[in-house]
């Protein structure tokens, strides 16, 4: 059953497992937990716990002997039940890192028979434990020879790290605590960034700081582990979770992570009285871990309300898109539908019309002035339409002309224009914008030519070959916009890019709806452009970043916040975004070796924005705390047409 329904959501995040321990009927234990506890899949270990090839040669019982684990049947369920409501547990006691030969030995052939099993019950992941101790370069070699080796099919190998520290936790004191975050990261660089590689965090009663949890946002975080023993009860006798461990689940639940509650009882190894075997779930009490189920669908069904934009942007999360080329392709009519949503967008446009109009003319020339206001990039007509409504909010006499190079944009734009509301106001120039000739001086310049980078749609290369028609006086709406850049942890942007297996694709900029991700420090400025204006759009910054935690960076997330005209703003910045506004998605710049950055120390990124007669192109590289290559040399992989 599933947690509850958000319109819009169809990720796994509405799923809840629970965590059980081997029981050789299958059957009994999907009836129990799913029939009558109203899980959605158990999380169940393949093996007898008590099973050691070693002593199975030994003594050759049974069909150890033959080299198969002692394990249930699977004639006991149906292979679609497998597949759709069990995921694999390999035997905890596994350590293949250990320095007891018969022991490591003993674990290789367990975890190879375990997922051989899991992947020909068609299982869809598999949980592999924390690695033991501080060396685990045995553990990933092993993984990563079954990842490599490609008979899993689409199976995902789940590594589970505890997140935090139990109560009665002394390892931090002694000396000996292990930074999961840590771990995690050296096993998946050994593994190479495998995408069939992914986590699990076992949530335990104390949690650490804000800093280190959010470095694992940029990770690809499948599962969230709740121990039964992190739960307080309250005067009602009801279960709920502190604070703090509420809104991390509240996040994971958000990002498309499934949810599963595990009893601590289950990490013992001895095997209990199984309560699965003696009754059916027509005749069994109301299970157990029911209530910590309720409560975690309770956290589900408050997550904030899908917007109608949201649920049509939900598709879009972490898709990589190509960034739009306005001066080399005519934009689609789709496209154009999607940003004539943008209320809040046209909304600000507007009250920066408005207020330069007011700033114009005076009240008492209000009716005798006319002010030649022109739309660069007109499209369909939605700044046009917010111009025309400018003028009639603040009084203003108004001649528009419309300028746009896309010949089949100008059908709906000439409809627009033959209207009562347009036909005497509006002009519509048919003019390449480099081109333009217009029939009169402009005091006010509108145009719509930003990118989700600023500049990035050659904004300022546009507005360069026309600001020469705008008077001297005049006015540029927007008159300034700055881009952002923001090193990221993003492990399933990364994964995604590399699996194409093409280098060039790690020197392309990227649109993208930025999800999971991990924001490592605050964004700071890069390239700055006002208009009008007198200078060349050949750009260079150097860039700090502190990082208070160790953390990998993926590549740098990249945004812009545009002046339209003196306090009215717009953007998409995290820290200042525009409420609303989903004209524009991010950009992403990747690093094809990502970095590793230890805590509190500093990256240092060089950004260009270069150009040449025929396009514009950006380079980029980190020079600290190590180089990287220059990526995008004269443009060979991403540019800008001109």
């Amino acid at each position: 059953m599933p947690l509850g329904h958000r319109l819009g959501d169809n990720s796994p995040s509405q799923f809840c497992g629970v965590e059980t321990e081997f029981k050789s009927a299958m059957y009994h234990v999907i009836d129990f937990n799913i029939t009558d506890g109203g899980f959605d899949f158990v999380l169940a270990p393949l093996t007898d716990p008590d099973y050691r090839p070693s002593l199975a040669r030994k003594y050759h019982f049974g069909s150890f002997a033959e080299g198969m684990p002692f394990t249930r049947s699977d004639f006991s369920v149906e292979p679609s039940l497998w597949n759709e409501h069990v995921a694999g547990k390999i035997s905890t006691w596994i350590d293949l890192d250990s320095e007891d030969e018969a022991l490591r030995m003993d674990s290789e052939t367990v975890l190879k028979q375990e997922i051989a099993w899991a992947s020909y019950l068609s299982l869809q992941a598999c949980y592999l434990p924390a690695p033991k101790g501080t060396s685990w370069a045995n553990y990933a070699r092993c993984v990563n020879q079954i990842l490599q080796a490609g008979g899993i099919n689409n199976m995902k190998l789940v590594l589970r790290f505890p997140l935090g520290k139990t109560d009665d936790d002394s390892s931090a004191s002694s000396g000996t605590s292990v930074d999961s975050w840590e771990a995690w990261n050296s096993f998946r660089l050994l593994c190479e960034h495998h995408r069939q590689l992914c986590v699990a965090l076992d949530n335990l009663s104390i949690l650490p700081s804000d800093n280190s949890l959010e470095r694992w946002y940029g990770e690809p975080v499948i599962a969230y582990i709740i121990h039964t023993d992190s739960f307080l009860t309250n005067d009602r006798d009801n279960k709920y979770l502190p604070e703090r461990h509420q809104r991390l689940i509240t996040h994971f639940l958000d990002h498309s992570c499934q949810i599963i509650i595990s009893e601590k009882k289950i990490h013992t190894q001895a095997i209990e009285e199984d309560p699965y075997d003696t009754r059916s779930a027509a005749d069994s009490q109301r299970h157990s871990l029911r209530p910590y189920l309720d409560y975690v669908s309770h956290l589900y069904r408050g997550l904030h309300f899908l917007s109608e934009q949201e649920r049509l942007e939900f598709g879009s999360r972490d898709v990589l898109r190509p960034p739009l080329q306005p001066i080399k392709n005519n934009r689609e009519a789709l496209t154009y539908q999607n940003f004539e949503k943008d209320k809040a967008k046209h909304k600000a446009y507007k009250r920066a019309i408005c207020q330069a109009l007011l700033d114009r003319v005076p009240d008492e020339k209000a009716l005798e002035t006319v002010t030649v206001l022109v739309v660069v990039g007109a499209g369909r007509g939605a700044l046009v339409k917010a111009s025309v409504q400018a003028a009639k909010e603040t009084g203003r006499v108004l001649k528009v002309y419309a300028m746009e190079k896309n010949p089949h944009a100008m059908v709906a734009l000439e409809k627009l224009v033959a209207s009562d509301d347009y036909k005497n106001i509006v002009t519509i120039v048919r003019n390449d914008l480099q081109q333009l000739i217009p029939p009169l001086l402009a005091d006010i310049l509108v145009s719509d030519l930003l990118g989700s980078f600023g500049d990035n749609e050659l904004s300022p290369e546009c507005l360069d070959g026309i600001q020469r028609f705008l008077k001297e006086d005049g006015i540029s709406i927007p008159s300034s916009y700055t881009s952002f850049l923001q090193p990221v942890t993003a492990s399933n942007l990364y994964k995604n890019i590399k699996e194409d297996k093409d280098i060039l694709r790690f020197e392309t900029a990227y649109v993208v709806k930025i999800h999971n991700v991990a924001r490592l420090a605050p964004s700071q400025p890069v390239f700055t452009f006002t208009h009008p204006k007198k200078e060349n759009n050949y750009r260079h910054k150097k860039l700090h970043f502190m990082i208070p935690e160790s953390a990998m960076v993926h590549g740098f997330a990249g945004y812009f916040n545009a002046t339209l005209y003196k306090d009215v703003h717009l953007g998409i910045e995290p820290s200042t975004a525009t409420p609303n506004v989903f004209t524009w998605f991010a950009m992403f710049f990747p690093l094809r070796i990502p970095i590793c950055v230890a805590r509190g120390s500093t990256l240092e990124v060089h950004f260009w924005r270069c150009r040449d007669p025929a396009k514009v192109w950006y380079e980029w590289c980190v020079t600290s705390p190590s180089l990287s290559p220059i990526y995008n040399s004269n443009g060979r992989s991403y540019w800008m047409e001109l």
